[in-house]
């Protein structure tokens, strides 16, 4: 049935944004290497142009000049179209990637929408007022316990403030007529005198007055030791 009717051709797929995109840039690359080696060329020429006097052979030279400056500018014409085209190509492809970027951002909020709205569902306003609610009134009992706990047995609740203060008074005055100053359960402790606690002697020295009587004594206030006479 093939040898009759013949196969069907495989189409190719369509080249993409980024294919051309990289097709075209490759050419005009391709053309930029050209327009800079004739740029070099004419720069020779230039040169030649200066050395040469006027004559045929300086208008052979401003010939091929002229030769080679039209075709730097049917390239620069080529490179300026092709850029152009590539200017294009990437305005559609960032086109082209926004409305993707969109389709993802649509599609995460469709399926955030939808569990926001599964969740929404097991969660009640009234349930959270009557669980806040419930905390205050937990708190205020929690106060009074601790309230009621912190209480102190030995003290009357019935005590007048205006009375503690004048007996405060009263104790300072008694105080300053009895000349006493401040109690000493209520002076600050003072550090102890440890040589006045120890008294210890001071040691003998040579240098002062010697002990009366006919003893004869050291330099370190000892007796001495008499010395036996030497005879001749």
């Amino acid at each position: 049935m093939r040898r009759v009717f013949g196969a069907k051709k495989q189409t190719e797929p369509p080249p993409s944004i980024q294919d051309a995109s990289d097709r075209i840039n490759k050419r005009g690359d391709t053309v930029e290497e050209k327009i800079k080696k004739l740029d070099v060329e004419l720069a020779r020429y230039k040169e030649q142009l200066k050395k040469t006097r006027p004559g045929p052979a300086q208008d052979a030279v401003k010939s091929r000049a002229m030769r080679v400056l039209k075709q730097k500018r049917m390239y620069e014409g080529q490179r300026d179209m092709l850029f152009n085209q590539t200017y294009n190509l990437d305005q559609v492809s960032f086109a082209a990637e926004g409305i993707k970027d969109a389709q993802q951002t649509m599609s995460a909020l469709k399926s955030a929408n939808k569990d926001l709205k599964g969740m929404m569902k097991t969660v009640k306003i009234q349930d959270i007022d009557n669980l806040q609610d419930e905390m205050m009134d937990l708190m205020d009992v929690s106060n009074e316990i601790q309230e009621s706990l912190g209480r102190s047995y030995s003290v009357p609740d019935d005590i007048d403030e205006d009375e503690l203060l004048g007996e405060l008074d009263a104790l300072e005055a008694d105080m300053d007529t009895e000349g006493e100053g401040v109690p000493s359960y209520l002076q600050p402790d003072k550090e102890p005198d440890l040589d006045a606690e120890l008294s210890l002697p001071s040691a003998p020295t040579g240098h002062g007055p010697m002990p009366a009587g006919n003893q004869a004594y050291d330099e370190l206030g000892l007796p001495a030791v008499p010395r036996a006479s030497i005879r001749g």
